[in-house]
C-alpha cells in the first residue's frame, strides 16, 4: 500500500501534535516514579494502542504506584480491585439486588465500569474470578444476569502480579494472558535511582501528578495511532516474526525442544498496534521495522509457551524472542 507525500506529511503532523499531548503525561509520572523509563514508555504505548497491560515484578518495585500515577494524569475514572482468594466474579462485574420495597431487581454495577482498572495481584484470585475480566478485556462489555452492558470508553486494564511467591496464587490461564496487549517486566532500580528514591520519599514529602490529558484528547490520540501508516512489507515482517514462533524450522531455527506453542494471531495485532503507538510517540506518521522490534518482547513474552525442559534449564521467553528476531529477515 503506497502513501503519497502529502498524506505522509498530514500523518506526521498529527503524530507530532499527539506526541506533544502525551509528553506532559510522561513528565508528570516521572515526578513520582524514579527511573523505570522503559516501563513508563511501555504503559503509554499500550494506552495509546488501546490494549491492556500485565505488570510483573517482585514486591516493592512500585507496580501499583506506577498504575495509580498514570491514572492520575488522565481525566477519567479509576478503580482498584484487590484480588484475593475469597473474591467473587460479581465483586468485579456487579450483580442484581432485590428491592423489598417495590419488589423489583436493580442492577448494582461493579468496579469494572470505570475507565482505568487496576487489577492488583491478579494471580491471587481463583480462575473463575480472573475469567470475569475476559469478556471485559476483549469485548469491552460485560454480561450480568443475561444482560449485556457496554463498558466506558476508554477502557484500560492494568494488572499486576508477583512472580516470586507461589503459595496462594493461581497462574493466569493462557486464554487470559493472550488478552493482554503487553507484558511488562519491572526490574530493581539502579543504585543512583535508589538514592533518589530515598531523597524523594524519606523526607515524607508527598508528590501527586497533575491531570494533564482529557478523555477527548486520549480518544484523538488513539484514533491518530490507528491511522499511522503501516507499509505492506512491515506488516509482513510482523507476521513472519510471529510465524517463526510457531514454525521455527521454516526459519532455520532449532526450537523444537524449547517451544511448545507459538504466539497467537493476537500477537501480530499487538506488534503492529504497538509499533504504530511507538511511532506516534516519536512524532512519526509511519512505522518502520525497528518499531516492531522495539515492542516484540512486550508483545510476545507472555504468548510463547515453553517446554518443561526449557523451563528447567532456565530459558526464558525473552531469549526465544531474541533468537527469532535475529533469524527473521528485516525488510
Amino acid at each position: 500500500m503506497e502513501i503519497t507525500d502529502s498524506k505522509r506529511d498530514d500523518l506526521t503532523g498529527e503524530a507530532e501534535a499527539c506526541r506533544q499531548m502525551l509528553l506532559p503525561v510522561k513528565e508528570e509520572m516521572q515526578k513520582v516514579i524514579v527511573g523505570q523509563e522503559e516501563t513508563i514508555d511501555g504503559l503509554l504505548t499500550a494506552l495509546v494502542a488501546g490494549g491492556n497491560v500485565l505488570l510483573e515484578g517482585v514486591p516493592g518495585l512500585a507496580k501499583t504506584l506506577i498504575v495509580r500515577s498514570l491514572a492520575s494524569c488522565i481525566d477519567c475514572s479509576c478503580a482498584r480491585i484487590q484480588f484475593t482468594p475469597d473474591l467473587l466474579p460479581s465483586d468485579i462485574t456487579g450483580t442484581t439486588v432485590y428491592n423489598q420495597k417495590d419488589g423489583t431487581f436493580s442492577l448494582v454495577r461493579g468496579p469494572v465500569f470505570h475507565n482505568i482498572i487496576l487489577a492488583d495481584e491478579i494471580n491471587r484470585a481463583p480462575p473463575k474470578v480472573q475469567s470475569a475480566l475476559l469478556e471485559a478485556m476483549q469485548e469491552r462489555q460485560v454480561t450480568i444476569q443475561g444482560e449485556t452492558l457496554p463498558l466506558p470508553d476508554p477502557f484500560f486494564v492494568l494488572a499486576t502480579q508477583n512472580p516470586l511467591e507461589s503459595e496462594g496464587t493461581y497462574p493466569l490461564p493462557e486464554a487470559q494472558t493472550d488478552r493482554f496487549l503487553f507484558k511488562l517486566l519491572i526490574d530493581y532500580p539502579t543504585v543512583a535511582d535508589e538514592v533518589e528514591i530515598l531523597d524523594r520519599y524519606a523526607s515524607g514529602t508527598s508528590i501527586a501528578p497533575a491531570c494533564v490529558l482529557s478523555v477527548r484528547d486520549l480518544q484523538r490520540v488513539r484514533a491518530a495511532a490507528r491511522a499511522v501508516h503501516a507499509d505492506t512489507a512491515v506488516r509482513e515482517y510482523a507476521a513472519r516474526v510471529v510465524d517463526a514462533t510457531r514454525h521455527p524450522a521454516a526459519y532455520c531455527l532449532d526450537l523444537a525442544d524449547t517451544v511448545t506453542w507459538g504466539a497467537s494471531p493476537r500477537a501480530t495485532i499487538a506488534l503492529v498496534l504497538g509499533a504504530k503507538s511507538r511511532a506516534l510517540l516519536a512524532g512519526r506518521g509511519y512505522i518502520v521495522p525497528h518499531d516492531i522490534k522495539a515492542v516484540a518482547h512486550a508483545a510476545l513474552r507472555h504468548r510463547i509457551l515453553l517446554t518443561y525442559a526449557a523451563e528447567a534449564a532456565g530459558t526464558g521467553t525473552d531469549t526465544v524472542v531474541d533468537t527469532v528476531l535475529e533469524a527473521v529477515e528485516v525488510p
